[in-house]
């Protein structure tokens, strides 16, 4: 990641970009930058709408960015992280190592910035032989900006390192991240700021019967795990938020096996896991005064074995029978199971996030979440304006009544699949059977892994959705 660093003034010899918004006449004005320079510069906008300009000076680069200006401040700012992604692809085309960002924008702008830049900064290179792969050389950003503060660049950096980490571990091929690897990977994380956790393992989910999480366990030669981490910093609140994440680490779909190409990128099945714990990761990290608990069950889901059939009745954790009729909708099991454990803990409010169904990617594509509720509205509209502000969006779905009928059964209590139509909300309702608090349910399967780069996000895992729980509970922390 990227090394930040707030200025006071400008450095000398040291590359500079000023970043400017135009004005109504799509004008713009400095102090800073030379009169020639701001001449051209807007000559070159009112003849040729350009918006970035990269003047060689030899020891060092000038460069000049026009921002449109938005009448939203949340597209406003996203206009600035994809300013930031776009400056960080010059530098290391042109192998700029450091840059000062100069600008009096408001604070908000300025951060934006700053994080695109280090969202973009992301690099999985485990597996590169070859150093000089490395795809980022850009090393230090100076911020020079009157409304920034230290902490200001504090709480990003922490917060894009938290990015990294859920990235890293959906990024993780199964081949060295199984199930017991993803405990591990969250007893590690959770030793660094603190939080307290347990791990189950396959002797002790048997003895608390989690039949949802062994059925899909059945076909796999790596035991499953049922992780459970505890942020509660002092004086925070009795009744805890919970937050639970599905951690598929492979998913071949079982005895209903997936063609091939739908494979190909199934080691991110775990994104909920990874994306909830690694928000737990970070609202220790700035000590924010809340307390969350995490709940992750975790297996993969293969054909092997005495593997569970269409067909099976399982017995879940509650006492649910639930007749299987698809066991690529397997998600949805190991979830029922946890979000039962979680009626123990008394919570205030439920959230889960899976890469559940294909039904949520087909309705709205890699542009947001697709998102059900019960007993929560009011959560769910402090939810929705978080996704705006971190521009990781949330598409409501209904959650009628009537959608009930679609998973009934004629020889169980429910079925684990309905038809194909409304599949991420029959999805939704299954899981919602085992609640029994105020719960909302975040499908993620659009937006967990992208075959190409967009904008501050490269190809790959995502990180998509860490970023709207901060926001979310920082929320839930002013409001309470």
């Amino acid at each position: 990641m990227i090394s930040i660093e707030r200025l006071i003034t400008m450095k000398q010899g040291v590359s500079k970009l000023f970043v400017f918004i135009k004005d109504e006449n799509d004008v713009i004005s400095s102090k800073f930058v030379e009169h020639d320079i701001l001449s051209f510069v807007n000559q070159q906008i009112q003849e040729n709408d350009k918006d970035f300009f990269a003047f060689n000076q030899l020891s060092q680069w000038l460069c000049v960015a026009v921002v449109p200006k938005k009448k939203d401040l949340n597209l406003q700012v996203e206009a600035f992280r994809k300013l930031g992604a776009k400056i960080l692809d010059f530098c290391d085309k042109e192998f700029i190592k450091d840059l000062q960002f100069v600008s009096d924008v408001q604070k908000e702008y300025a951060m934006g910035f700053v994080e695109g830049m280090l969202l973009a900064s992301y690099t999985f290179d485990n597996y590169k032989t070859d150093a000089k792969q490395t795809i980022h050389p850009f090393d230090n950003l100076f911020v020079v900006n009157p409304f920034v503060e230290n902490n200001d660049i504090e709480e990003a950096i922490v917060i894009a390192r938290a990015v990294e980490k859920y990235r890293d571990l959906v990024n993780e091929p199964y081949c060295s991240l199984n199930a017991e690897g993803l405990a591990t990977a969250f007893v590690n994380m959770s030793h660094e700021v603190g939080i307290e956790v347990e791990v189950w393992h396959k002797d002790k989910i048997e003895d608390e019967k989690m039949g949802g999480l062994l059925a899909v366990n059945q076909g796999s030669v790596d035991p499953p795990t049922f992780t459970i981490m505890r942020y509660r910093p002092e004086g925070s609140n009795e009744s805890p938020l919970v937050l639970v994440g599905k951690g598929l680490v492979y998913d071949t779909g079982g005895l209903n096996l997936k063609p091939g190409d739908y494979m190909n990128d199934m080691k991110e099945d775990m994104a909920g896991a990874a994306m909830m714990a690694t928000a737990i990761y970070a609202i220790a990290s700035l000590g924010l005064p809340i307390h969350v608990v995490g709940v992750f069950p975790s297996t993969d889901n293969r054909p092997g074995f005495n593997a569970y059939a269409s067909g099976d009745i399982i017995n879940m954790y509650d006492g649910t029978n639930v007749e299987v009729v698809n066991t690529d909708a397997e998600g949805r099991l190991i979830l029922a199971d946890a979000l039962s454990y979680a009626k123990k803990l008394s919570p205030f409010l439920v959230v889960d996030a899976a890469t559940l169904t294909g039904a949520a990617a087909r309705a709205i594509g890699p542009y947001g979440i697709a998102a059900v509720e019960q007993d929560a509205k009011e959560y769910m509209t402090i939810m929705k304006d978080a996704g705006e502000r971190a521009y990781e969006r949330i598409a409501e779905f209904p959650f009628w009544s009537e959608y009930d009928e679609l998973i009934k059964s004629d020889i169980a209590d429910i079925k684990n699949c309905g038809p194909g139509e409304a599949g991420m909300i029959t999805a939704g309702k299954f899981l919602a059977h085992f609640t029994d608090y105020p719960y909302i349910h975040l499908d993620i399967a659009g937006v967990a892994m992208f075959e190409r780069k967009r904008d501050y996000i490269l190809k790959g895992a995502s990180g998509y959705g860490l970023r709207l729980m901060v926001e979310f509970i920082k929320s839930l922390i002013e409001k309470k």
